[in-house]
């Protein structure tokens, strides 16, 4: 299969923060921001795959600032590494003060999203072809988060945490 440039799927978002998505201080609920990076990790992965698509995992997310009210959200998601039917995405969200024009790094995450064919069965995506310093860092170092999750997967089996925790009765 081809490789494609990660430009493909290069995909950018804007929000508005309103005031139902913020909390009691003001400031952007997480879990908000979390919805609009699965939403665009979905659509850059589609780009890049031409498929459906579902979230395997997200490895990362780092809140670095918060979002104030009035704050406009750009978010920007691109491939960065590709297994045989998975796709690492990385997910920038910037906020700018409108009233400073001062832009602020807010969020960065990596997500692991599965392309899916017509019957929901894993489908095979092109690699990826890394544009710029910085994808290529992220792509270089791809297997070492691909190890990191499967060990992960493999010390959270369901059934351990389960028998953990004893049920009443």
């Amino acid at each position: 299969m081809e490789g494609l440039s990660a430009n493909v799927s290069r995909t950018f978002q804007n929000r508005l923060v309103l005031p139902p998505d913020t909390n009691h201080l003001g400031t952007i609920f997480g879990g908000t921001v979390l919805s609009y990076i699965d939403e665009i990790a979905a659509i850059a992965a589609m780009k890049h795959s031409r498929r459906a698509v579902v979230t395997a995992s997200i490895d990362s997310v780092n809140f670095l600032s918060a979002a104030v009210v009035g704050d406009i959200l750009t978010l920007e998601a691109v491939v960065i590494s590709t297994g045989r039917t998975s796709m690492e995405v990385f997910v920038k969200v910037e906020s700018e003060n409108l009233k400073t024009s001062r832009r602020t790094l807010t969020t960065t995450s990596i997500l692991t999203m599965i392309a899916k064919d017509e019957n929901g069965k894993p489908e095979p995506v092109a690699r990826v072809i890394p544009e710029n310093d910085q994808e290529r860092e992220m792509f270089n170092t791809a297997d070492m988060r691909r190890k990191r999750r499967l060990e992960a997967r493999k010390s959270n089996q369901v059934g351990g945490i389960i028998d953990e925790y004893p049920s009443k009765g």
